[in-house]
């Protein structure tokens, strides 16, 4: 799902990234550094970054959505989560790179064990916040090594043909569609102010200004954001730091007297009018350069999570009657696509990249489409097994008979952001391996089906709800390395906080976020037999309110209704394996499926769904 594709190559040419390492030690050694870390983020400590803060890619050829390298004179690491196992050792070279997995090892960690003693190792402080540099400063401490800031990206040094930050004009979010007006948000923020005793808050997160404002963005690919910065202020005011050029009259009036425009580059000058002030800072999304220099200024920063986290994933009636518009509309698409891989796929004559370019097609096709929400996984067979694998053309491969095909795609629209995987037989398989693959695909059905029926007290949180979607992947020994589900935007990011289900020992952190009415999540379990193929189901779901009868009087129950229509393959399902319930559950899926995107097809589409959509 990476946002951009810097000018990589395949894993078999790797000169220019081994050219590129040796430039940047150069660089080291010229600022007077025996290391750096080069992490995959931006300044606001974004998922998804523009093309100008691809350094990790650009660096060494990994294109996955999270990662980070270091860089020591003699040696090199890149550090993945497990989602990225098979995909980083193809695209990076062991030759000049450790790899090195995460979290069962940690950077700081290795660091203290390779770094010689009196190293200074470098760091951007705009890059990474306050909690890792004092804890990775610590533990390089007990080697006698030191982490050191610097005044610039030794990267960015090297990089000479690093692109611009993008300039696209910033555009008016209706209230119609935000359920809210960015006033009534502000003041919100503000009563949040008032509770915490706080005069300001400092919101770096692109997603929550963009919220907050009600304005949208293209600055980063799939993601409808604008780089900026906002101080939001205990009198419902607001700062707002952004390039001028990106704002016209439309925008300027939509934001108001409240709002006031500044230069992106007067950001960090401001933090001296915040002496003695308690300033709101959130430990996890604003960069250690922000807190660092508030404090200098003599501002009490409190450390605080971001207020509108929690507000914009509480989704507004609005914003669920949007995605559920843009839901059928989507899922529309997505089905004539599967109906299109089932004809067109046994011939032999696609490939991965244009299979993804026939489902966009689909997607524009309904006049809506504002962009993709992430980059199309399209992977056939092998690639399938790489959870975030990005085919490129170098990496394109033909789709053939026999294969399993795997899709993970979504669609900004300006009512929604939609993200659905499918799994595709390609024609017909040998013998064993169609019921090894239809013994994985109902497991995962099944794992599916537990997390969509799931009901649990209001208060839950996300990782005690994620081996639901495991334990029919446990009982036969096998596993995947990611998470179950994660939020959604609306609008806005296709991954977003703070309610997720995980494991408590998932990369980045598992969810201990209560579970609350109005959140919207994916529900995504997988298999990946390697060197193989992937499974991977994925439907969105909305917590809602539940009533059981009999229950406790006053305990309030929550469960979860699906979001996301569009046909399960019923080729890979062994019914034999299903409960009652989960056949019934699965009937009443399609029957949804097919009463609510036939409408939407022709008649040849619709007759071809109702075969998809038929009782097991």
């Amino acid at each position: 799902m990476l946002s951009y594709s810097p000018d990589l190559c395949h894993a078999g040419s790797m000169p220019p990234f081994s050219d590129r390492l040796a430039a940047l030690r150069a660089e080291l050694a010229a600022q007077g550094l025996d290391g750096f870390v080069v992490p995959l983020t931006d300044e606001h400590m974004s998922e998804y970054v523009g093309a100008y803060a691809q350094r990790l890619a650009w660096l060494t050829g990994f294109q996955g959505s999270a990662g980070t390298a270091v860089v020591l004179a003699d040696k090199a690491a890149i550090f993945t989560d497990g989602r990225y196992t098979t995909q980083v050792r193809e695209q990076v070279d062991g030759a000049d790179w450790d790899y090195v997995g995460v979290p069962a090892d940690s950077v700081a960690g290795w660091l203290a064990r390779h770094a010689p003693g009196g190293a200074r190792i470098g760091y951007d402080p705009w890059l990474h916040t306050a909690g890792w540099v004092a804890d990775t400063s610590a533990k390089l401490a007990e080697g006698g090594a030191t982490l050191m800031a610097v005044e610039r990206n030794p990267v960015d040094a090297i990089w000479t043909d690093r692109p611009a930050p993008s300039s696209a004009k910033l555009q008016v979010y209706d209230n119609p569609a935000a359920g809210r007006s960015s006033a009534e948000k502000r003041a919100d923020i503000a009563d949040w102010l008032a509770a915490n005793k706080a005069d300001a808050v400092v919101l770096t997160a692109l997603d929550s200004i963009a919220w907050a404002l009600n304005v949208r963005g293209a600055d980063v690919a799939h993601t409808p954001v604008a780089l900026a910065y906002a101080i939001a202020h205990a009198d419902g005011s607001l700062d707002l730091f952004v390039a001028p050029e990106k704002l016209d009259d439309a925008v300027r009036r939509h934001l108001g007297n409240a709002v006031r425009v500044h230069e992106k580059n007067a950001f960090s000058g401001t933090f001296d009018t915040f002496r003695d002030k308690r300033v709101a800072v959130d430990p996890e999304r604003a960069v250690f350069a922000i807190s660092d220099a508030l404090i200098h200024a003599g501002a009490k920063v409190l450390p605080l999570r971001d207020p509108v986290v929690l507000m914009k994933a509480l989704k507004h009636p609005a914003e669920v009657a949007g995605h559920r518009a843009a839901s059928i509309r989507d899922g529309a698409a997505l089905t004539r696509f599967l109906r299109w891989c089932e004809e067109t796929l046994p011939l032999g004559r696609e490939t991965e990249l244009s299979a993804a370019a026939r489902l966009l097609a689909f997607r524009e096709e309904t006049g809506r489409l504002v962009d993709s929400s992430f980059e199309t996984i399209s992977a056939t067979g092998p690639h399938g097994a790489l959870p975030h694998y990005k085919v490129t053309d170098a990496t394109d491969a033909p789709i053939l008979s026999g294969q399993v095909y795997l899709i993970d795609s979504g669609g900004q629209y300006r009512d929604g952001t939609t993200d659905v995987t499918r799994v595709v037989p390609v024609g017909a398989m040998t013998a064993p391996l169609e019921a090894e693959v239809r013994d994985r695909f109902t497991r995962v059905l099944k794992g599916h089906i537990a997390i969509a029926t799931a009901v649990f007290p209001d208060g839950t949180m996300g990782a005690q709800l994620d081996s639901f979607a495991r334990r029919p992947l446990w009982d036969a020994g096998l596993d995947f390395a990611h998470g179950v589900g994660h939020g959604i935007g609306a609008f806005l990011s296709v991954h977003e906080g703070p309610q997720r289900i995980a494991q408590p020992n998932y990369p980045g952190g598992a969810s201990l976020e209560p579970l609350r009415a109005g959140m919207m999540l994916s529900n995504e379990p997988g298999y990946y037999k390697e060197g193989a193929y992937g499974i991977r189901i994925e439907n969105l779901v909305l917590v809602e309110p539940r009533q059981i009868a009999g229950g406790d009087q006053g305990r309030a129950m929550l469960g979860f209704e699906t979001l996301t229509w569009a046909p399960i393959e019923r080729r890979l399902i062994d019914a034999a394996m299903l409960t009652p319930d989960e056949r019934a559950w699965v009937d009443a899926y399609h029957a949804q499926v097919l009463a609510k995107l036939g409408p939407e097809l022709d008649a040849d589409e619709r007759a071809w769904l109702e075969a998809k959509c038929a009782p097991l």
